[in-house]
């Protein structure tokens, strides 16, 4: 794929040399500046451009239920279909239909395709690409993709090319999107762009923003208004809200006077940033913002547990459930606004296409999915989509066995609602890091210090202190950026970055204004169940983590708390279950290294040393884990007896702490009498005692 991308760059502009694929408009075959005469047959065609797209080889089973609508013999105009393709593509030292076993693959090697170039370059982030790159996808949108395609009796055809047609139109709009905010004020296909944004996403604030600023700019009022008139009634005619589209306007006209008046992508005008808010959020800490569109059944699933026939994808049953479940699930980690279920089932209902709901709702994130069974399993695709950018930030298939149908969905619905949480997260942090520090508001200051937070250095412990200060003055009430705040203050008295009586106190404080500032948020539970368990109150830090998991079960950071607190002193077995749910919950956490750190104690303190030891290698072997960690590996292994290794560990540990001993160790935790006797003999056995 690969190598035809490139090659697709540079015949964006009409090269003639070669061989070209057009997707985008009517299918068309371009040899050496010459149209390739296709055969007639519309299933020939739609055989060709699906395997052009197709990421890997596609079964023959799978290509006769996609076309033929079970035809008396199937497999034979599928044949039919291949050679006519080889007759046209394949090339005398060259065979670009490729057959392996049951499998059919099209090699475009060296082959410009202009739909897999736009794929590429939204997957790479269309946000990212220069004006000139822009300019050239541009060129290559000429009709819908496909155009015309559509083949009668063929319902699995017809449904994955609607789904290309709105993606491709997504990514369209993004570009068209990012054309507008990079181009001169002055430049003349800036109107056609405004329009053909408009066209494709009529729903869509930012443009209608977009084009009141270019029409105003040009003293263009009176249209303005007109514009403002029509707009109006077709957002009433849906039963949307309009007021972010008046709001800008006044402020448009307000500032028209200003020279730096121009349409920008994040919503606004550059003249009107700081003074125009988007609906869904305060002013302040503008969180993300996330729209799960109803799950799609498809067949099996219903008829399996006696529900309406589906012999094709419908809403309703367990997918609705699952829907369902998922949005509450996401709700109740209070992380970021999620739409209530009724406005997407609305939605969904009138078969709004997923993108334009996102773009409806006003919302950064979509989230859609597929259930299905499969050869004895339930299978859930899910793909979450940054709206802005149609760019695909995350995507995954999650299957079981149907023993029991609610307990599988449930056990899926937890890792999808663990996946997109920590998903969004990492987008926000990464996107806050591009971001000059000056102009970051409370959400953006709060992902900057996470991500500094997750380093686990002094220092940047330090920086994400500031970054929480920094989002906690913009916004006071921010109960997130608190519990930033004080697991700062925690790492700095369990590190002894700083003095610990005090750093516990500030932790506990910072802890309780979380608290004050929203009881139902698990992380405030979660920051001050830490806290206490500073001040050694071990009880009353079990009561405040089992409120955090018990008004969010998804919340990762909650289990793995409760699973460091009982490693210690408390039920190991306990801490070995919330380790593995923790785990599962959220398998690329920032503090996974912790997770099985505790697991690692929790087995010495069950006498299973070799489990211990291998357990905290694993721990170790993460690339953040911190000298508290490389002293677990050290003392588990000793136990083990694997002196060697051990040796190594605590070798590595007073490169940077010179005179580490078992005192500090102990004194990092909080172990009942059996289980510091065994750390302690452990560290006799290497030199640490």
């Amino acid at each position: 794929m690969e190598t035809h991308v490139e090659s697709a760059r540079s015949s964006l502009d009409g090269a003639a040399a070669g061989l070209s694929v057009r997707l985008l408009g009517p299918l068309t075959v371009i040899r050496d500046g010459a149209t390739v005469q296709l055969p007639a047959s519309r299933k020939l065609r739609a055989l060709f451009a699906y395997l052009a797209l197709a990421p890997h080889a596609v079964g023959r089973s799978r290509l006769c239920e996609l076309l033929w609508d079970v035809p008396n013999d199937p497999r034979g105009e599928l044949r039919w279909c291949l050679s006519k393709l080889r007759g046209i593509f394949d090339e005398p030292d060259r065979r670009r239909i490729e057959t392996s076993g049951d499998t059919v693959a099209l090699d475009l090697k060296g082959v410009s395709v202009d739909a897999v170039d736009v794929a590429s370059a939204a997957a790479k982030g269309i946000e990212t690409l220069d004006l000139e790159r822009l300019q050239a996808l541009s060129r290559l949108f000429v009709g819908d993709f496909l155009d015309e395609l559509e083949i009668d009796r063929s319902p699995h055809f017809n449904s994955w090319l609607i789904a290309q047609r709105r993606r491709f139109s997504s990514w369209h709009a993004a570009i068209l999107e990012q054309l507008v905010s990079k181009l001169p004020a002055d430049a003349d296909e800036m109107s056609a762009h405004l329009e053909k944004w408009l066209e494709l996403n009529p729903f869509d604030a930012r443009a209608h923003v977009a084009l009141l600023a270019s029409l105003a700019r040009h003293g263009q009022i009176a249209a303005c208004e007109d514009h403002l008139a029509s707009a109006a009634q077709l957002f009433a005619s849906e039963d949307l809200d309009f007021g972010f589209v008046r709001e800008a306007w006044r402020t448009i006209r307000s500032e028209r006077p200003a020279a730096t008046l121009r349409p920008q992508p994040a919503l606004l005008p550059a003249a009107a940033k700081t003074s125009i808010v988007l609906p869904h959020s305060d002013t302040a800490t503008s969180k993300a913002s996330l729209a799960v569109m109803p799950f799609v059944e498809e067949a099996g699933i219903g008829r399996a547990r006696g529900g309406p026939s589906c012999d094709g994808p419908s809403y309703g049953g367990l997918a609705d459930g699952l829907t369902h479940d998922i949005i509450t699930r996401l709700a109740k980690l209070r992380d970021f606004f999620v739409i209530a279920r009724g406005s997407v089932f609305a939605l969904a209902e009138k078969n709004i296409a997923p993108e334009d709901a996102g773009r409806r709702l006003n919302v950064d994130y979509v989230a859609t999915g597929t259930v299905r069974s499969q050869a004895g399993r339930v299978a859930v695709s899910v793909e979450l989509v940054e709206v802005r950018t149609a760019r695909i930030v995350w995507a995954e298939t999650f299957e079981r066995r149907p023993d029991d149908i609610f307990a599988v969905l449930d056990d899926i619905g937890n890792s999808i609602v663990s996946s997109i949480s920590a998903e969004i997260e990492m987008v926000e942090r990464n996107r806050a890091m591009l971001k000059a520090p000056s102009s970051l508001n409370a959400w953006e200051a709060y992902h900057r210090g996470l991500w500094h937070m997750y380093r686990f250095t002094r220092t940047e412990n330090e920086q994400a202190r500031h970054f929480f200060d920094m989002a906690l003055k913009l916004d006071p009430t921010f109960a997130r950026a608190y519990a930033g705040l004080s697991f700062t203050h925690w790492q700095n008295a369990f590190q002894r970055w700083g003095d610990r009586d005090q750093e516990s106190a500030l932790a506990f404080e910072t802890a309780g204004q979380s608290l004050l500032i929203d009881d139902h948020n698990p992380a405030a539970h979660w920051a001050m169940g830490r806290a206490l368990w500073l001040r050694g109150e071990q009880d009353g830090s079990l009561i405040e983590l089992e409120r955090a998991v018990d008004l969010s079960p998804n919340f990762a950071l909650g289990h793995y708390a409760l699973s460091f607190v009982h490693s210690q002193s408390g039920d190991p077995n306990a801490a070995i279950g919330s380790s593995d749910h923790s785990r599962h919950l959220s398998p690329f956490d920032p503090l996974l290294f912790g997770m099985l750190g505790a697991r690692a104690m929790a087995h010495v303190r069950l006498g299973q040393f070799d489990e211990a030891a291998e357990w905290a290698l694993k721990a170790a072997a993460r690339p953040n884990a911190h000298a508290i960690i490389l002293a677990i590996a050290a003392h588990c292994l000793a136990l083990a007896g694997r002196l060697d290794e051990a040796r190594t560990f605590a070798a590595a540990i007073r490169k940077t702490l010179p005179n580490y001993c078992a005192d500090d160790f102990i004194g990092t935790f909080r172990f009942e009498p059996d289980a510091e006797a065994m750390f302690r003999q452990g560290a006799k056995r290497i030199g640490l005692g």
